[in-house]
């Protein structure tokens, strides 16, 4: 198999076929992110020679080993959905050729990948077996989005987001507990359930921001013109989130930047979910929290 650097993905794409299709990010800009800082390159679309070899793998390998039941492949890389339908389209072809068992495709993507793409084009997509994407949204806070960096506002989240529904893709987002800074994580966290109300994320994904040296917001910090939440502040803020939302929604912490995971149904689960955080407000400190927060050397 092709695979280039460090390979990511949601923890909820475990079970999934990765096959890289893509490696790095077409926007490689957000002041906080370093997941793709090993590449030798910003972004690149691997060859479809090697996309379908890695499918003849694959599908070589279910013979041999009498499994036939993969039925759904992750596209790999920081933002895959930016290829041009045309490209996307092929990439399905092949999986539907070489791995008939599957079912869905899905991949990481950007808002902005989503707004090139025409209306039929999106429907088309889903029709192909586009599903499932995962968008780090980061925030509905517009002051966080323009100092990071993003590349687009809340109301393109929104808009973009309405078109995929009514494509019928659906979608997860990644939350980014932080990323409005000291004193304004509830702020964000508000601005953020406004925005997600709004729109139908099926799972929401709650990661807490972790602060690299090679990230330019390191360097914005050491100038003095950001500072960062306490690790309390952060789980206060996820709280503001859950107790906001109003849309019937997964809600998860997965990834390693939580010390502390949970997962649970929106509305159903919500009192629980504000309970087990309470928990974690009321009785662990935030030196235990910092502590935590240094030992994550990579996420």
């Amino acid at each position: 198999m092709h695979y280039t650097g460090t390979i990511w993905r949601p923890p909820y794409e475990a079970a999934s076929l990765l096959l890289e299709v893509t490696a790095g990010c077409t926007h490689h800009k957000c002041k906080f992110c370093t997941l793709y800082n090993d590449l030798p390159f910003p972004f690149r679309m691997s060859p479809m020679k090697d996309i379908e070899s890695d499918l003849q793998e694959v599908q070589k390998a279910g013979r041999r080993w009498d499994w036939q039941d993969i039925d759904r492949v992750f596209l790999t890389g920081a933002n895959p959905f930016v290829l041009s339908y045309d490209k996307l389209a092929a990439i399905a072809e092949r999986v539907r050729k070489y791995l008939p068992s599957v079912k869905s495709i899905g991949s990481f993507a950007r808002i902005t990948d989503i707004t090139p793409k025409t209306d039929e084009e999106l429907a088309k997509l889903c029709a192909c077996g586009y599903d499932g994407l995962t968008i780090g949204i980061e925030t509905g806070d517009d002051a966080a989005l323009g100092f990071m960096n993003k590349g687009y506002t809340s109301a393109d989240i929104i808009a973009q987001c309405h078109r995929l529904d009514t494509a019928g893709i659906h979608y997860s987002f990644f939350y980014l507990a932080g990323i409005s800074g000291a004193g304004r994580g509830e702020t964000g966290a508000a601005l953020t359930a406004a925005l997600c109300n709004q729109v139908h994320p099926v799972l929401i994904g709650a990661n807490m921001l972790t602060v690299y040296p090679d990230a330019e917001l390191y360097t914005e910090i050491q100038r003095g013109n950001w500072q960062e939440e306490g690790e309390l502040e952060k789980y206060k803020e996820v709280r503001t989130l859950i107790e906001n939302l109003q849309i019937p929604t997964s809600f998860a912490a997965m990834g390693a930047s939580n010390a502390y995971q949970f997962y649970g149904q929106l509305p159903k689960d919500r009192n629980k979910l504000l309970s087990f955080l309470d928990e974690i407000i009321g009785n662990i400190s935030e030196e235990e929290l910092r502590k935590y927060r240094k030992s994550v050397h990579h996420l």
